[in-house]
């Protein structure tokens, strides 16, 4: 009677893992099916054709992001500083787009644009007159790779003192472009005016190598490395969004950390 219930018993279970494993590859099945008409649903939608460079969708999620990081948002908020040891002395290159190899250094000088034909152009020694700033901080590139780098120059909060651009400072934006037109940020103004947000000029106590920005850079530590243009040559003002370069081909504009 024993070798039967438990014969039974068996034949049970045996039951019930079979109807289990058919359940499991069923709710498989369409959860599968769900995630490709998902994909498909937002691949379909319009958003490449208005210079987001992601699906409206996508998008929406980003500006929701933005909307949060821009709230809580504040100038006493600094990323963590370390000591000059703990500097790396081989800082990896995040990316040459803009850097193009018939730039002249010798003819460069920062273009400030206050407003429609009002340019100023500065140059490098004008801007190491400003107060030295220095900040050793952990850069992180959305790659996913971070660095504890050394850097040097100016606040970009002093710069705008030294130049009398507070009214330019009102406005919500600057935007940053490389002498080849090659690269373009548009930066938030709050993040612009954050205490740590350098126009930079040197790494590792020497003036700037030329794959990293020579000669000036921006270097702002709260937020990831695509917004820390290398080698400015236009920096204007604006009310409106400045256009970006990887906003443009899919990533958040904030990008803030």
């Amino acid at each position: 009677m024993e070798k039967k219930k438990t014969k039974q018993e068996q034949n049970i279970s045996s039951a019930k893992i079979r109807n289990r494993t058919i359940t499991a590859f069923v709710i498989f099945i369409l959860l599968f099916a769900g995630a490709i008409f998902t994909f498909v649903t937002i691949k379909n939608q319009p958003g490449e054709t208005q210079k987001t460079g992601v699906q409206d969708p996508l998008r929406k999620v980003l500006n929701g992001n933005e909307r949060v990081f821009t709230k809580i948002f504040s100038a006493n908020h600094l990323a963590k500083t370390y000591p000059k040891s703990a500097a790396v002395k081989k800082v990896r290159v995040n990316g040459d787009v803009g850097m193009g190899k018939d730039f002249d250094a010798k003819d460069w000088k920062l273009k400030l644009v206050k407003a429609a034909g009002d340019t100023l152009l500065i140059s490098l020694e004008d801007i190491r007159k400003l107060p030295k700033t220095e900040i050793i901080f952990d850069f992180k590139c959305i790659e996913g790779w971070s660095q504890i780098t050394d850097w040097s120059g100016v606040k970009f909060s002093d710069f705008v003192k030294a130049y009398h651009l507070d009214q330019q400072s009102q406005k919500k934006y600057i935007g940053l472009v490389t002498p080849d037109g090659g690269y373009y940020v548009g930066i938030d103004m709050p993040s612009a005016m954050h205490p740590q947000t350098l126009l930079c000029y040197e790494m590792n106590g020497k003036p700037l190598p030329m794959d990293q920005g020579y000669p000036l850079r921006l270097i702002i530590p709260t937020k990831y490395g695509i917004k820390s243009l290398k080698r400015i040559g236009t920096l204007s003002f604006s009310d409106e969004r400045p256009k970006d370069y990887w906003f443009e081909r899919g990533y958040d504009y904030y990008s803030g950390l």
